[in-house]
């Protein structure tokens, strides 16, 4: 491994969105379809991954990736109307980011602990870190441009 300040580590910790066990995955094989050491399913699976409160950290603390979150409710029209576009910027985005989603009726804790005012809104974590938001339904194409800005 290089000592570039840009240099990619020569493995990353990814959080299973199976069984939340985090496994070192060397980062020349993050494409290449990696299966959880644990459970043997594929650690990424091109969909979102529903979050409760209790799974929410350690996915946020322990994954080397950003982890992109929509916060929504199943009442909200435009939360469900955003959902399909999200699930395919999830086909776009993953390996590079894991992509989630946090019911914020069911987990009112994470809305007030994040200060979630609109739904949806989405937020991308970096090293267990808020590090951008954005309320309001988007497509696709607009999802994946908008994390993959925030990711520089």
């Amino acid at each position: 491994m290089t000592n570039s300040p840009n240099a990619q580590p020569e493995s990353l910790h990814i959080v299973c969105p199976h069984c939340d066990a985090v496994n070192r995955v060397p980062t020349a094989k993050l494409a290449s379809e990696p299966v959880c050491g644990k459970c043997q399913k594929l650690l990424f699976t091109g969909q979102p991954t529903d979050l409760s409160s209790a799974r929410f950290l350690k996915h946020i603390d322990r994954s080397d990736i950003p982890v992109l979150v929509d916060f929504w409710a199943p009442w909200c029209g435009p939360c469900r109307t955003m959902a399909p576009f999200y699930a395919q910027a999830a086909q776009r985005l993953e390996p590079h980011f894991r992509v989630v989603k946090v019911d914020t009726e069911q987990a009112q804790d994470l809305a007030a602990r994040y200060a979630i005012r609109s739904i949806p809104t989405l937020a991308l974590f970096k090293g267990g870190r808020e590090v951008a938001r954005q309320p309001g339904a988007m497509d696709a194409q607009n999802i994946v441009a908008w994390a993959t800005q925030n990711n520089r």
